[in-house]
């Protein structure tokens, strides 16, 4: 689309349909921190032994597996939700469940039942997988390609306020509701994902897939044709193997440090508001400036040289737990852990996701993409499960030297990709994208 032809930014803010995208980010961001790091917060002050804790990283195994049960959305009816129609009817079974399992979590106890609590959670995880397919299904059929990335921005920043909610906020309300009181807020808030639902029109399905229902095409061949080619066609591309042994290492490192970071910072003394501050404005507003810093650097030296910059700062950055640890419980010290880190996160970010979107084929990008995400978000769900017993055995010090080690299989599988197999390079602010994310 020329510049001429584009929407004006008027145009753009008086779109319903945006404003509805931002609320939806909102009901897709908040259930995340109340089953991975508020969770682990709660439990952490519970006493819960640190090998549990750890384990807890598995819960998002829902967010990574997500695309096993996707089709579903794609391919069977909402039961008697239908008359609202597929996106809408689905929407509305997923997310009462979802709110009802954050009330139980409520009623829950890490002291006293803490395999129900985490029970729970994964409960709440996977509706709230569910709850993000149906949306990003939404998205994609409700806005024309021009205004996807205006539609993402919104989600966006939709989604990173509720992550602020539901986590650096959550946790600084506990001290005055307490922490069954918290998550009776949060239940209430999960609300907001039906209302908007209730507010928003279901999309006109794609002529293809209407001529597709009406002929009764099986499942087999449409799961065929969905996953399966995409995946024979990735995996028979040169160097394969050893792009994917890269996704899942580029975060094993910060899989198994960022799990851990409730119980540390506890064993460190640090209260609920030091927490709450350092992981709530610091580390938002670090984060952004580093993906922003991180997408112009893309731009002006590609993705494959940004990719190796970012990606040895990031492992540099690791470094600052180690200090942390030795910090005596410094409130400077945490906030300078957490701006640094979470802007080496932002800045790597930025560069591995424009990676993973050149490694897409065209013809299959979207089940391509899904994929490759799932595959990053392994070692964080499998592997960072184990970081407490890692950390139980090694020592808060040792632990966290430990970490910043497991980021060097990365960098030198990196440096062997990028002499081998090269990135392709592709548009980095292709419809305004990028610009409008960051």
């Amino acid at each position: 689309m020329s510049p001429d032809n584009r929407p004006s930014l008027r145009t753009i803010l008086a779109d319903r349909r945006l404003w509805l995208m931002t609320g939806f980010g909102f009901a897709s961001g908040l259930p995340l921190p109340l089953s991975g790091f508020t969770l682990r917060q709660w439990l952490a002050e519970g006493n819960v032994g640190l090998g549990l804790i750890g384990l807890t990283a598995t819960i998002g195994l829902a967010y990574a597996l997500k695309f096993l049960w996707s089709p579903i959305f794609d391919n069977a009816a909402p039961g008697p939700l239908a008359r609202l129609g597929r996106r809408r009817g689905w929407l509305l079974g997923v997310q009462p469940l979802l709110s009802l399992a954050c009330l139980s979590m409520a009623l829950a106890s890490p002291s006293a039942s803490p395999f129900l609590l985490i029970g729970l959670a994964a409960l709440l995880a996977f509706c709230s997988a569910s709850q993000d397919t149906i949306i990003d299904a939404w998205r994609i059929e409700s806005f024309p390609q021009a205004m996807q990335g205006t539609a993402l921005a919104g989600y966006v920043w939709g989604y990173r306020a509720a992550l602020l909610v539901s986590g650096a906020a959550a946790i600084r309300l506990a001290t005055n509701l307490g922490w069954h009181g918290v998550f009776v807020v949060m239940a209430a808030l999960t609300l907001i994902g039906p209302i908007v639902t209730l507010m928003a029109r279901e999309p006109a399905l794609a002529a293809s897939l209407v001529r597709e229902l009406g002929a009764k095409v099986s499942f087999a061949r449409r799961f065929a044709r969905s996953v399966a080619e995409p995946l024979r066609e990735f995996l028979s591309r040169r160097g394969a193997t050893a792009i994917l042994a890269f996704i899942v290492l580029f975060r094993l490192g910060e899989a198994l440090a960022g799990t851990m970071l409730p119980p540390f910072y506890r064993h460190l003394g640090y209260d609920r508001a030091q927490v709450a501050l350092a992981n709530g404005p610091v580390s938002l507003v670090a984060v952004l400036v580093g993906a922003a810093v991180g997408g112009w650097l893309v731009a002006r030296i590609g993705t494959g040289r940004a990719l190796l910059i970012t990606g040895s700062f990031q492992t540099l950055c690791m470094g600052m737990y180690v200090l942390l640890s030795y910090s005596a419980g410094s409130h400077a010290v945490l906030i300078l852990t957490a701006a640094v880190e979470s802007g080496a996160e932002g800045l790597a970010d930025a560069a591995f996701i424009t990676y993973l979107s050149g490694l897409c084929d065209r013809r299959h990008t979207a089940t391509q993409y899904a994929l490759l995400s799932s595959v990053a978000a392994l070692a964080l769900r499998t592997v960072g499960g184990l970081s407490g017993f890692m950390a139980h055995a090694l020592g808060w010090h040792a632990f966290y030297v430990m970490t910043a080690l497991a980021t060097l299989p990365s960098i030198a599988v990196m440096v062997y990709l990028l002499r081998r197999y090269p990135p392709r390079e592709i548009p980095v602010a292709q419809d305004g994208e990028l610009n409008a994310i960051v």
